[in-house]
């Protein structure tokens, strides 16, 4: 491909959204909500330098947020250079007419196992007590915060709806 096949094949989605009928943002944060509560598993994208990983990880929707508890791996390796990362969450099918999934941009953090935050996403996942002593000095929480959210349902299109809406969400 030339630069310039590149740059158009980049610019595919942003150039449709200019006319895409979209869906009321109320109604999209519902839907991205239902979504990701219903499903359990991302992919956590991160990068640094030359190092770029993409984890399958359980992840909990909460107060607009995935937390994400991790033994660790190369992906720490890269957080600790940056902080920017991307995550997707989608259904297993390739049937046409019937794809859901979210790709959420944003940034991480590394939650302080002594903090409230840790405790209550532990607490969340049923660990208190012993457990939660024994967990302290083996799991690191990783708290996304998402920047921007990409939803894409085919199920959209029957509603007169553009099946990609995205959300820029505040921090």
């Amino acid at each position: 491909m030339t630069p310039e096949e590149y740059d158009k094949a980049a610019r595919y989605w942003t150039d449709r959204e200019e006319g895409a009928a979209r869906l009321p943002e109320g109604e999209l944060l519902q839907a991205i909500d239902a979504f990701l509560g219903a499903h359990r598993v991302c992919a956590l994208a991160t990068a640094a330098g030359d190092l770029v990983r993409c984890t399958p990880l359980e992840y909990a929707w909460r107060d607009g947020r995935f937390w994400i508890f991790s033994e660790g791996g190369l992906k720490f390796r890269a957080l600790k250079e940056s902080r920017n990362v991307c995550l997707a969450v989608f259904d297993p099918t390739c049937e046409f007419g019937k794809l859901e999934s979210v790709q959420a941009t944003g940034t991480a953090e590394v939650v302080d196992p002594t903090s409230g935050e840790f405790v209550r996403a532990a607490a969340a996942r049923g660990l208190t007590g012993d457990a939660l002593e024994r967990v302290r000095t083996r799991l690191h929480l990783i708290e996304v915060t998402p920047t921007r959210i990409d939803y894409l349902s085919s199920a959209l299109r029957k509603r007169g709806f553009d099946a990609r809406q995205w959300v820029e969400l505040r921090p």
